[in-house]
This record gives C-alpha cells, sequence and structure tokens, in this order.
C-alpha cells in the first residue's frame, strides 16, 4: 500500500506539472490569439537597430578615453569592431564590440571565436559582477587572464603579451556572459511590445606577464563601467 500511494502522488504531481504548464501556455496565448498576431512567430522591431548597425561604422566614445586605431577583423563567422584606446593617464585598453544586427539575431556569439582570434591561453577563468550608477546597474561578467601564443618568426616570440580580460553580453537593464540571460530578460520586455537589444563586450587591459589579474581588477572594472554606461545610454537606450 506504501508503494501504492507513492506511485499514485508521483502521478498527480506529474499530472499538475503538466495542468500548470498547459495554462501558462493558454495565458501566453490569449492576447496573440485574440489579436490575431502571434507573438512568438513575429517579435517587436528593436527600436534602435540602426544605431546598433552604425556602431560598428562609427565606434564607441568612452568617456575619459581616446581611441588610436580602429579595425573590423572577422572573429569566427562575424566581424567585429576592434579599438585600441589610451587612457588619460596613458594606460591602454582594447575593446571589442559585436552589436546586434537584426531583429531575430539572439547573443549566441561563441567566446571560444573571440578567445581563438586572440590567439590566447587562458587562465584565473571566473564570473566576477560591477554595477553602473545611473541607473542603477548590475553586470556579471566572465574575468580571466589571457597569455598570447607566440606566432613561429614573429618578433611576439620573444615576449608573449599579457591581458586581463572581462567579457559580457551587454542590455539597457544589465549584462551576463550566458546568453539565456538576456533571453528572459527579452522574452518579459516582449510582453510589453518591446525588445531588449545587446552588444557583446570584450576588455582586454595589457598587464605584465607574472601579474594577477586581481591586482588590476580596479582599472578594469572602471573602463567596463564607462563602457556598459556608455551603452546604456545609447544604442541599448530602451
Amino acid at each position: 500500500m506504501i508503494m501504492s500511494f507513492k506511485s499514485l502522488h508521483l502521478q498527480w504531481s506529474k499530472v499538475s506539472l503538466l495542468l500548470l504548464l498547459l495554462i501558462l501556455v493558454a495565458i501566453g496565448a490569449v492576447p496573440g490569439y485574440l489579436s490575431g498576431k502571434w507573438r512568438w512567430a513575429e517579435p517587436p522591431k528593436v527600436a534602435t537597430l540602426s544605431q546598433l548597425t552604425k556602431l560598428r561604422q562609427v565606434g564607441l566614445a568612452v568617456p575619459g578615453w581616446q581611441i588610436v586605431d580602429r579595425q573590423t577583423p572577422q572573429v569566427g563567422e562575424h566581424k567585429w569592431l576592434m579599438q585600441e584606446m589610451v587612457g588619460a593617464k596613458q594606460n591602454k585598453a582594447i575593446l571589442l564590440l559585436f552589436p546586434q544586427k537584426g531583429n531575430r539575431e539572439q547573443p549566441e556569439v561563441e567566446w571560444s571565436d573571440v578567445n581563438g582570434f586572440q590567439s590566447w591561453e587562458t587562465d584565473s577563468d571566473r564570473q566576477i559582477e560591477f554595477t553602473v550608477s545611473e541607473p542603477a546597474t548590475k553586470v556579471t561578467a566572465q574575468f580571466f587572464r589571457g597569455l598570447t601564443k607566440p606566432k613561429p618568426g614573429s618578433l611576439q616570440a620573444i615576449r608573449r603579451q599579457t591581458y586581463a580580460v572581462l567579457q559580457w553580453y551587454a542590455w539597457s537593464t544589465g549584462g551576463h556572459p550566458a546568453p539565456s540571460q538576456w533571453f528572459f530578460a527579452d522574452r518579459a520586455a516582449q510582453w510589453q511590445n518591446r525588445r531588449i537589444p545587446w552588444v557583446a563586450v570584450s576588455v582586454l587591459m595589457p598587464i605584465e606577464p607574472l601579474d594577477t589579474i586581481d591586482q588590476h581588477w580596479s582599472e578594469v572594472e572602471s573602463f567596463a563601467q564607462s563602457v556598459q554606461s556608455t551603452l546604456m545610454s545609447g544604442v541599448l537606450k530602451p
């Protein structure tokens, strides 16, 4: 009798879960059914798509930093915007950006493509958070050290370059290195008939080979905050 009761309870739990899912699907389908438009079949347009397209052409002006070189290299299957930048204290940074190109394009950029483009080995990988004050926004990013692999016969073989690297997808209400986090935010926005545009961001700060990335976190964080804030007030603004 005990086994039968447990079996019956398990079956009822499965049925309850199935009914709950059906109810949620039905609730989501009603607005589209009544209006004759299926929301997921034709999602709302991305309001800032033209600005996102222009970003790759004109670059991103980050307060306190000067662009000394701008290129659009092929990284994997995509062309990225790459900016070499110099700060007020002559500190250097490389900024790689891949803005959303189409209404249906999702952030499925492989970070491995970026890492492969740089030809580096990585260590000290971990997720880390930083915040933007206006408006108050929390961003989660992937933080690690990248060490370039020397190419045979090149000057690079004499001295390998080391970077503190920070990577994330930026959007108007936050950011995260995992595409799934944007997906949930965008689906929630679609219920309000709007979209969440995104930009893939990769920040590289040159460091000494024996330095730990923690030694340079404050500098990396400050630059990342400026990048996120500039994107939020511009091409990502709702």
